[in-house]
């Protein structure tokens, strides 16, 4: 699958983590897509896998601001896509409000019971994000096989919500600002009490990135 050129489009711009990630969430994305009895693409698999592997690199999900490490509120990326002055800006933060809004609502959803926004409103961020997408990127360079990966994330967010959902369950991970505390503290210390507890929840902490191990 990762050979398939038409897959090409899909990487993510940046470097993904190391190898075992990809291939722990690969088997738990079908694992969670075959119980559910998902019907889906293999370019939709390999989208949700990759971005999950990113989710454990710390910059990818949460922003470095001169006061704190922070998760942007999804009202502000909409914001900044309404307001993007050019096309390209503007789908790459409807992307991003999409997969944030996936990641959240399928990985963490039972944080969002804390919080005054609730799974509902992620879920039409997400669904909304991915279907502008759809037709934004129809006619870009390896646009058309991503156009079918958003339309299908828009029209199954719910459907993929669950299959998140259950990779969640099978992986040990806490909401994400528990992750992060720990993962910085890590980072700026050495600690290893803070290195303990990441691979108590299945990461591993390296130099340089962070690899998932099997629980």
């Amino acid at each position: 699958m990762a050979d398939d050129p038409r897959l090409a489009a899909l990487r993510p711009s940046e470097p993904l983590v190391a190898q075992d990630v990809r291939e722990y969430f690969r088997d738990s994305v079908f694992s969670a897509i075959g119980n559910q009895k998902v019907s889906t693409t293999d370019e939709t698999i390999y989208y949700l896998v990759n971005l999950l592997a990113q989710f454990v690199r710390s910059d990818a999900l949460f922003e470095r601001t001169q006061d704190a490490v922070c998760l942007k509120p999804l009202a502000l990326v909409y914001a900044e896509a309404l307001d993007a002055q050019t096309r390209s800006a503007r789908n790459r933060a409807f992307r991003r409000l999409g997969d944030v809004a996936l990641l959240i609502s399928g990985m963490f959803a039972a944080s969002l019971n804390r919080k005054l926004v609730d799974l509902d409103y992620y879920i039409a961020m997400g669904g909304g994000a991915y279907e502008y997408l759809a037709i934004g990127v129809s006619d870009t360079p390896g646009g058309r096989t991503l156009a079918q990966v958003f339309a299908e994330l828009a029209s199954k967010f719910q459907v993929f919500v669950d299959v998140l959902g259950e990779v969640s369950d099978g992986s040990n991970l806490r909401a994400p600002k528990d992750v992060m505390r720990l993962y910085e503290t890590w980072v700026r210390t050495g600690s290893r009490r803070s290195a303990e507890q990441l691979r108590r929840l299945g990461i591993e902490p390296l130099t340089g990135s962070v690899s998932l191990r099997h629980s």
